[in-house]
């Protein structure tokens, strides 16, 4: 998973740890520095994205929109639609990316998006009754479904089963990609008030402040589901800041944790891996900071300031309303602050050695490693002020992408939340 064992605990029970972007080793001495169907809603906010279904309802042959490598705005067009109604539609959102809706870069689609959403759910119920199966998307950039699978040699198998379900052959990408596990290290500071990013722990492992939230007037944190005693559910998880070793007051409690329900297969789902802590002492609460380093991607911990969250992206809407291509940042006690593209959006995520799958999930292309669980995940807006898009909860083995629950899908499940 990615969160990590705590040194204590791992060397009482005399194990040895293995090592990869899901369980790191914490260095507790230096201060180095789950219903089923998907919904498909994204809504628009002023000069923001609308929404797929919005687009849809817009554009005649729409099949998907995306911000592609070279930072252009792109949608996908049946052959002999006009472009005209697209422009229309997505002309507020051009301009506030300071673009003429004639910049709009056009691609010939194939599908139509709801057609293709269809078959994503029908993927979905098929693909994962093939072990090894990773991820079932709606791809934006391809204009097709797209299903990862941890072993190529499981493709035919795979291809089977959607195919019995109504999904055409044609319309679908097979390809080999790492499995997604669970990541539960800014690591030893003891941070008061507390901000997101630094390291938690509770009890035998290591995770990370997601983010402060008030609820009800409770003054909270978020982090992930996974990030408790047990996987869903309520069962009171203490939690210390840094380390239990290093400060043995409890700073907040598990309160809010949804549980897993059966969602057929044998798999069970939700659409966030997010639970809530509230904190014994409110004013330990840093309510609207995000711990910052030194710079994007150069593997710094040391903490030089903070980010201030000045937004939250929308709420009605799962998977969020940023559009695939759009630069994602996080900061997690293990890989510090990083950054990289959202290249994947409202993607159903199996967890490696689980029956869980988490729905409508995004994936970015950016570092992570063990103990980065529960990291807050956000768009940089201008300066240090940011916007707040989700909860980190896993990636790769590689440690080259992270995948998170994008903030309306955490608020669907843990309700509403004031952030700043």
């Amino acid at each position: 998973m990615l969160r990590t064992p705590s040194m204590r605990m791992a060397l009482a029970a005399g194990v040895a740890l293995v090592i990869s972007a899901c369980q790191d080793q914490p260095n507790p001495i230096s201060p180095d520095p789950r219903d089923v169907a998907v919904s498909t809603q994204r809504s628009a906010q002023g000069g923001g994205l609308p929404s797929v279904d919005e687009l849809d309802r817009q554009i005649p042959g729409f099949g998907g929109f995306f911000i592609d490598r070279n930072g252009e705005p792109t949608i996908y067009l049946a052959r002999g639609a006009s472009r005209a109604p697209a422009e229309r539609a997505l002309g507020a959102y051009m301009a506030a990316r300071g673009q003429s809706a004639a910049a709009l870069h056009v691609r010939e689609g194939r599908y139509g998006w709801q057609q293709l959403q269809r078959w994503q759910d029908a993927a979905t119920d098929g693909a994962f009754g093939v072990n090894g199966t990773v991820y079932v998307d709606n791809d934006e950039t391809t204009n097709r479904v797209h299903i990862g699978v941890a072993n190529i040699g499981t493709t035919g198998q795979v291809r089977a089963a959607i195919k019995r379900l109504g999904v055409p052959d044609d319309a679908v990408i097979v390809d080999q990609v790492e499995p997604i596990v669970q990541v539960a290290t800014l690591q030893n500071v003891i941070d008061r008030p507390v901000r997101a990013g630094v390291q938690i722990n509770f009890p035998g492992f290591l995770c990370s402040v997601g983010f402060n939230a008030t609820s009800g007037g409770t003054k909270s944190f978020i982090t992930a589901s996974h990030c408790t005693s047990r996987q869903g559910g309520v069962e009171n998880t203490p939690y210390f800041q840094p380390l239990q070793s290093v400060n043995g007051t409890v700073i907040a409690r598990e309160v809010a944790d949804p549980v897993y329900t059966n969602c057929g297969g044998g798999r069970i789902c939700r659409f966030s891996d997010a639970s809530r802590a509230a904190y014994v002492n409110g004013a330990n609460q840093a309510l609207g900071r995000i711990a910052r380093t030194s710079g994007a991607n150069n593997h710094s911990l040391e903490i030089v300031g903070s980010f201030t969250i000045t937004a939250d992206d929308c709420t009605t809407t799962l998977g969020g309303c940023l559009a695939v291509g759009t630069t994602i940042n996080k900061v997690g006690r293990t890989t510090g602050w990083t950054a990289g593209t959202l290249t994947n959006k409202c993607v159903n995520t199996g967890v490696a050695g689980s029956r869980i799958v988490q729905l409508c999930q995004n994936f970015v292309s950016a570092g992570v490693g063990g103990g980065d669980s529960g990291s807050d995940v956000f768009q940089v807006v201008s300066g240090t002020n940011v916007k707040l898009a989700g909860l980190l909860w896993g990636g790769s083995s590689a440690g080259n992408l992270f995948v998170y629950s994008p903030f309306a899908n955490v608020v669907r499940e843990l309700g509403a939340l004031t952030t700043h």
